[in-house]
């Protein structure tokens, strides 16, 4: 086969299906987990000389994580395999949700999540909170290297694993059939040199493929438009407009994908409607007055010194009232200068707001102050330095 020959011109040492299974079970038992997941199909991805071999928890085949496996060492590579304690939380957060909701009128339940402010990668804070606290998650992911403010990753391979692990990590803290909308756009990584094309990457479809693998049902591609001159300072078109030349053709991007997620449940979302505890809140988030009718929202963009790539507040306050109750809690786990938790306060919701960059959450703890006035003091904030500017309590 095909495979094969390339397998062998490589000298993998992992050359079968069954033989990555074997080096996953090995794994698996090392870490106590071999009777608590199931395999699904392994694949070698002969770009970066690996193998993945999916895992699914035991007849419901939702996957829960993956191993991934050197194909010439066939050691298991650790920084690209779900750890154990992941794995361990993903499927007690399952189980818990199945016995806390056997009942089909069983009621939802309010989470005591508080204010929050975290310093840290968003992977990992996520482990710190407990599951099913969160509402509603909003976040726009830090773009595929299209940017020079932006760290790059090895591999679009990389940075999609790295999507995955983080929606991996929201998919236990969200409660149950609630929503996950994220704010993404196809990326262009510009070329090297000028002997070389540009390339365009359809980065919305392929976190479609992740989001679905890891237990979210889709719900809406809502299409945000910008004004028609946003696009130009992509330099995208510019050649054509200047030659008119067929085969340059090229669109200037002014759009942006809102995709939309309910986490997989039996229930009807009308069930998390009645069933609510706070019957006040729920009627008081009724919207009233005009809204959006379409799948295509027009909305300017916000621009910033502080941060490269914000969106606008009338962006998350949409997606707020749209997807979320009042007092619920927002999740941005990617949360830059804190639009969403800007958005949230407003909106009469709570906020958790995760950034790995340093200067960003410092932004958010000054401002959190003048969203929330003297129930600032009330924050809980995760791996930050006390300083007296920012009350709260620390963690």
């Amino acid at each position: 086969m095909r495979g094969e020959s390339v397998y062998s011109k490589r000298k993998y040492n992992v050359v079968q299906v069954s033989q990555a299974k074997k080096v996953a079970e090995t794994w698996l038992a090392s870490a106590d987990l071999q009777n608590s997941v199931a395999f699904g199909l392994p694949e070698a991805d002969d770009r970066y000389d690996i193998w993945r071999v999916p895992l699914l928890t035991l007849g419901k085949n939702h996957r829960v994580g993956e191993v991934v496996i050197d194909a010439f060492s066939t050691l298991v590579v650790e920084d690209k395999t779900t750890r154990k304690e992941v794995l361990e939380d993903r499927l007690l957060g399952r189980v818990e949700k199945v016995n806390l909701h056997r009942k089909r009128n069983d009621k939802c339940f309010i989470s005591q999540q508080r204010n929050t402010i975290a310093h840290g990668d968003s992977e990992f804070v996520l482990q710190e909170m407990a599951a099913g606290s969160v509402d509603l998650v909003f976040t726009s992911p830090p773009y595929y290297n299209a940017r020079p403010e932006y760290s790059d990753y090895i591999s679009y391979e990389d940075y999609l694993l790295k999507m995955r692990k983080i929606i991996q990590a929201t998919h236990r803290v969200l409660n149950e059939g609630r929503f996950f909308v994220m704010n993404i756009s196809p990326v262009l990584v510009r070329r090297a040199s000028r002997s070389e094309a540009s390339k365009r990457i359809a980065v919305p479809f392929d976190m479609h493929k992740v989001f679905i693998e890891e237990g979210f049902d889709f719900i809406d591609d809502i299409i945000w438009v910008k004004p028609e001159g946003a696009g130009w300072a992509t330099g995208r078109g510019r050649r054509f407009a200047a030659d008119r030349n067929p085969l340059q053709y090229k669109t200037v991007p002014i759009t942006e994908h809102i995709l939309v997620y309910r986490k997989h449940t039996d229930k009807l979302i009308d069930w998390n409607i009645r069933y609510h505890p706070n019957q006040k809140a729920v009627k008081e988030s009724k919207i009233d007055g005009s809204y959006e009718r379409t799948d295509v929202w027009r909305i300017k963009p916000a621009h910033s010194k502080r941060h490269p790539a914000i969106f606008p507040v009338e962006l998350a306050e949409k997606v707020i009232r749209y997807y979320s109750f009042k007092t619920d809690v927002v999740l941005d786990p990617f949360a830059g200068v804190g639009t969403v938790g800007e958005a949230a306060v407003g909106l009469g919701r709570r906020f958790v707001l995760v950034d790995n960059e340093k200067k960003y959450v410092d932004i958010i703890r000054r401002d959190a102050k003048k969203w929330l006035g003297k129930s600032a003091s009330d924050i809980l904030y995760i791996n930050c330095v006390a300083d007296s500017s920012a009350p709260g309590t620390l963690f």
